[in-house]
């Protein structure tokens, strides 16, 4: 299937006010019966609507080989086993595309998510429906919870476990792969070397929503949601790898792009809260080293919450009133993004090509 066109009509912004947050469940489709079992079992969940018909397939095959009703599965195949690993993960909130029995890039990505979620190894064989993985989908566990306290709805970024959770009146909603910045350095759009490229942890808030394809200084967005100014957001991209690749946003597939604005509220005073934690896998932070794969840590029970830092106090005014042109001081004064991004020493230019 084709991607969303590019670069496509002139893309527009809004600012809804007071808009009611829809029910996530109707966007995302009626949730498969809870009775999928494990992947080489002959009973298949039984499906209620399709998620909305996948665009941006990175996994292109002209034949699509027959998958085997047990054993691992691999992009690329086709078959019973495969429709029945897609009800199973959409069943349990990730995204794996149509549920058409192809092992397309949807249902990788989804696999990348299950994984990621559930601990399992991403570095060897990230992309097989292994036995190992088999076995989880039989009892899986659900995300971390990043913030207990932080509403209903909410979007909760775990930047090193490399996912992106949806919640929706304290449910989970959502579950996707991720790639955020992960502390390397990049060519700037005017010459030189901009860096490091890091997404700043922190409470946001979705504060704006541009429609399509929005192309930006350093590449391109696709339905970005904005969470600081006009310089960092939630966007779908093609393609989101398995590995830190963004200057500072947050990358999903294009799919997951086409719901997620749908569900959450998005306003300049009061948006969806969106919580980002961490930092991605072997970042290297300005004075502190490079980050672990660890998950964030868990605040101690009975503590409270730590007091929501807004963009209009965690960075300069600068964030706020200058498209592309960010400083973010949040947590570490070494974050320097954009235009007004640390300049490195000629020669380590980073190969960085999107937004």
């Amino acid at each position: 299937m084709s991607p969303p066109p590019w670069p496509g009509p002139p893309a527009r912004s809004r600012r809804p006010r007071g808009r009611a947050i829809r029910t996530a469940s109707a966007a995302l489709g009626t949730v498969f019966a809870l009775a999928a079992g494990l992947l080489s079992q002959a009973g298949s969940a039984q499906a209620a609507s399709p998620w909305p018909a996948g665009r941006g397939a990175q996994v292109r095959e002209q034949v699509w080989l027959a998958a085997p009703l047990t054993g691992t599965l691999h992009p690329g195949m086709a078959g019973t086993a495969v429709r029945t690993l897609q009800q199973r993960l959409a069943q349990l909130h990730y995204y794996p595309g149509p549920v058409n029995g192809r092992f397309g890039t949807d249902t990788l990505e989804a696999v990348w998510a299950f994984k990621e979620v559930q601990g399992l190894p991403t570095t060897a064989g990230a992309d097989d429906v292994d036995p190992a993985m088999q076995q989880a989908l039989a009892r899986p566990r659900l995300p971390r919870v990043l913030v207990p306290g932080g509403g209903g709805t909410r979007i909760e970024v775990n930047l090193p476990a490399e996912v992106l959770v949806l919640y929706a009146h304290h449910q989970v909603q959502l579950i996707t792969h991720i790639s955020a910045g992960g502390g390397y350095y990049y060519r700037c759009p005017g010459g030189g070397t901009c860096g490091p490229a890091l997404t700043p942890d922190g409470n946001y808030r979705a504060r704006l929503f541009v429609a399509g394809w929005l192309r930006v200084a350093l590449g391109r967005m696709y339905n970005p949601v904005f969470f600081i100014g006009t310089n960092f957001a939630i966007h779908g991209d093609i393609p989101i790898p398995l590995k830190p690749a963004s200057h500072g946003c947050v990358r999903v597939p294009v799919d997951v792009a086409n719901v997620l604005y749908q569900q959450v509220r998005i306003s300049q005073g009061g948006g969806t809260p969106i919580y980002i934690r961490g930092h991605a896998p072997g970042t290297v932070i300005p004075g502190r080293g490079p980050a672990t794969a660890a998950s964030p840590r868990r605040r101690r029970r009975g503590s409270r919450a730590p007091p929501r830092r807004s963009a209009s106090r965690a960075s300069p005014a600068c964030c706020l009133r200058a498209p592309l042109a960010c400083c973010l001081h949040a947590r570490n004064p070494g974050w320097h993004t954009r235009q007004h991004a640390w300049r490195a020493p000629a020669g380590r230019a980073g190969g960085v090509a999107d937004g």
